[in-house]
């Protein structure tokens, strides 16, 4: 998996897959860019050969040695086996295109399979069925995006909005943002009776922002039918919050931000210049940090997003930096815990879109096959296969 491997996002695929059918592998954290060892088969060698993926056969001496380099206490590497698949779930509405997401969209190039959930399954109790859990792009405040300024008389805003409104109705919610109040505290619960939960661009924010406003209406008018709670930001309950705390909401409904959680384009500078460092990790004493910033290389181009980055004085001292641009403010990459589960969230919409716009043609990822951003997406749904008692910070 370093700078030799031809299709880095296949080779997860690869892996998942073989984990799938109950062939056990083994992430060698930081050998050659976070390499999978799997024992030889005819018909993962032939996959390999299929999908463009560059593997190298050993023998069970030269296994021997990489086993005893990489566990050596001189090296920052380690072990960790991968044994069970996890089961994926996906948050999409209705009608969605595998392009409308990077998670989607590098899941069905990477061949990892993954069911589509919504509202309606969540609040039926399906999130059992799962261990890992992607949030599309999704407005949990019930602000639609907050698209209103820009976009209120699209008829693709004008028909979001009637079938958030049906949705909530059948689910016996008389607004939106209260019924996706309910779900982000049923998704709470999922992480924090074990589950894996993964965010990107303003599912990241907004989410949070949800779970803060449990018990106070800051939605507009136009959004749901009142005025907000003038004294709102008084109101925040920052202790329900996973990753954020004391932001401050835009209430304004015509501005096309949810709070100053967000980094803006403005602090950005010159995007030329944006690029993100992962942070280095004790693979023996930090494993699961580790795991989730293998990569080929350590300095990432960035991407622009609704929510594209995080302000490092409103994230929480007990969260994870992963990623950051350095001598900045600005933070990419963030991991952290919640009762038994985790949650990461990784700030921008398309890792190989830098500034992907509503309507913009999709991604191929066929150009993008060892794409470092798409890379720290997959991390994700590898880490769940690790070994429980490996799982510890």
């Amino acid at each position: 998996m370093d700078m030799n491997q031809t299709n880095h996002l296949k080779a997860y695929g690869i892996t998942f897959n073989a984990l799938n059918k109950g062939i056990k592998a083994d992430w060698l954290l930081n050998y050659r860019g976070g390499s999978f060892l799997l024992d030889y088969n005819d018909r993962i060698a032939a996959g390999c050969r299929l999908e463009g993926v560059t593997f190298n056969q050993v023998s069970f001496a030269e296994a021997t040695d990489i086993y005893s380099f990489v566990q050596s206490d001189d090296n920052n590497m380690d072990v960790i086996r991968l044994e069970k698949a996890p089961k994926i779930a996906v948050y999409v509405p209705p009608g969605f295109q595998p392009w409308d997401d990077a998670v989607t969209l590098v899941l069905e190039y990477a061949n990892v399979p993954y069911d589509k959930i919504w509202n309606d399954e969540i609040l039926k109790g399906d999130l059992e069925k799962y261990d890992w859990l992607h949030l599309h792009h999704e407005d949990f405040t019930g602000q639609y995006g907050k698209f209103y300024a820009s976009f209120s008389n699209a008829q693709w805003y004008i028909d979001q909005q009637i079938q958030y409104e049906q949705n909530a109705k059948k689910n016996g919610f008389k607004k939106v943002a209260d019924m996706m109040k309910t779900v982000s505290v049923i998704i709470k619960n999922f992480v924090g009776q074990g589950g894996f939960l993964f965010a990107m661009c303003s599912a990241t924010d907004s989410y949070d922002i949800s779970l803060s406003a449990q018990d106070v209406d800051i939605a507009a008018q136009m959004y749901d039918g009142d005025a907000a709670d003038p004294g709102a930001q008084s109101k925040l309950d920052f202790d329900n919050t996973f990753a954020f705390t004391e932001f401050n909401l835009e209430m304004n409904p015509y501005i096309y931000e949810y709070s100053d959680i967000d980094i803006q384009p403005i602090e950005v500078g010159n995007f030329d210049n944006d690029y993100f460092t992962l942070f280095e990790f004790s693979a023996k004493y930090d494993p699961v940090p580790t795991m989730l910033t293998q990569d080929h290389v350590s300095v990432v181009r960035g991407f622009m997003g609704q929510t594209t980055m995080f302000r490092r004085s409103r994230i929480k001292k007990s969260v994870i930096i992963l990623a950051e641009r350095e001598g900045t403010d600005q933070v990419k990459y963030i991991h952290g815990n919640y009762g038994r589960g985790t949650f990461t969230f990784y700030g921008g919409h398309d890792p190989e879109d830098y500034q992907h716009a509503v309507g913009d043609p999709p991604t191929d990822l066929a150009l993008y096959k060892n794409s470092p951003g798409y890379r720290l997406i997959l991390n994700n749904i590898l880490f769940p296969a690790a070994t429980k008692k490996k799982q510890k910070t």
